[in-house]
């Protein structure tokens, strides 16, 4: 046995890495990341902005600039406490870590798999509760669950990821009532949908709202958000580690988030584009095209594999799921840009042949 087998966390070795494959020359579709970059005719003032940062000192540690600025693209009222990290991921860790040795964090399934990797990286039990054949909660196994189960945190990605829905907005709010736990409404496709959980931060402690700028643009960037109540941000920022949002990220975002109308913009194409992509995904017989509320498509296919592969071969990269997965017969296309889905679109005729 190795120093570092003999060294490590026992439950560690049965964690596999979070997996990133490689993307040089394709087109990525696979990861919910925007199309649409830094503008062409803002790259000269961008430039220049971020020459001004001072990379040699300490970021701003508490950046109410970048606040204000996410207050006003996002619409977040004055009243409610904001707390960024390195990406909600960062934040997602910074809440398990507010928990204790004992406890357990509880979400639906098939959902982001942060949730899970995060509770086993703080050494906390995971409870996973299955959504229904239409991936929607079936809000009494849920609410006997919570009973049961007694979970710290409840995570709920709003719209899901992967399967690209929003959940039954009544049976949230039932949930939020029944329990005592922190419920944490994950919206990452906030843009993208027309629904949302942060008018009911008022009416709930119990309730925060996790954002990201990563599915609007700026992935790159690394920057997150959690909303609530402002005392209980004040306590949960005694867990985020110092100068955590570094100062090329405030600058960026600073500066590239100030365009709301542009990004509402972008957003709304993308979401054009998802009816479309949607719509000629359904013509492919062998497809069962799933509701969106997202920047992406859930699609059932028998050749889920296969395609996946051939797709890969052919430069396009989209999300395929293990074959030990309740999701194996699945893929999840990002929706792009109109010449990127056309590009696509072409390939799957291709492959089947039509």
């Amino acid at each position: 046995m190795t120093f570092i087998e003999q060294w490590l966390r026992s439950d560690i070795k049965n964690i596999d890495a979070y997996h990133v494959p490689v993307s040089k020359d394709m087109i990525k579709l696979d990861a919910m990341e925007s199309p649409f970059g830094v503008p062409e005719d803002l790259k000269v003032e961008f430039l220049k902005c971020i020459e001004q940062s001072e990379v040699n000192r300490y970021p701003e540690a508490d950046p109410s600039l970048l606040k204000d600025t996410l207050r006003s693209l996002m619409d977040i009222p004055d009243e409610f406490g904001i707390l960024l990290g390195n990406g909600s991921d960062e934040l997602i860790q910074l809440l398990a870590l507010a928990c204790s040795k004992d406890d357990l964090i509880m979400s639906f399934e098939p959902s982001f798999v942060m949730y899970e990797l995060v509770s086993k990286y703080v050494n906390l039990e995971y409870f996973g509760v299955q959504l229904d054949s239409n991936f929607d909660i079936n809000l009494s196994d849920a609410l006997s669950t919570i009973e049961r189960e007694k979970p710290k945190i409840i995570f709920i990605a709003y719209p899901n990821n992967p399967t690209g829905n929003c959940f039954d907005y009544d049976a949230i709010i039932e949930i939020i009532k029944s329990t005592n736990s922190m419920v944490i409404l994950d919206e990452a496709y906030y843009a993208y949908s027309d629904k949302s959980f942060l008018s009911e931060i008022s009416n709930f402690p119990n309730l925060l709202v996790l954002r990201t700028i990563s599915k609007i643009g700026f992935a790159g960037l690394r920057l997150g958000l959690l909303i609530g109540d402002q005392e209980t941000i004040a306590q949960l920022n005694k867990l985020r580690l110092p100068y955590n949002i570094n100062a090329l990220t405030q600058t960026s975002a600073n500066f590239l988030l100030q365009d709301k109308q542009r990004i509402i913009n972008n957003a709304q194409i993308i979401i054009e584009e998802r009816r479309r992509l949607a719509h000629e995904l359904s013509l492919f017989s062998k497809f069962k095209v799933y509701p969106s509320q997202t920047n992406f498509i859930l699609v059932h296919s028998e050749d889920a594999y296969p395609l996946h592969t051939a797709l890969k071969e052919n430069g396009i990269l989209i999300k395929g799921f293990p074959k030990d997965s309740k999701l194996s017969d699945f893929i999840r296309i990002s929706v792009s840009e109109p010449v990127e889905n056309n590009i696509l679109i072409d390939a799957i005729r291709n492959y089947y042949g039509s």
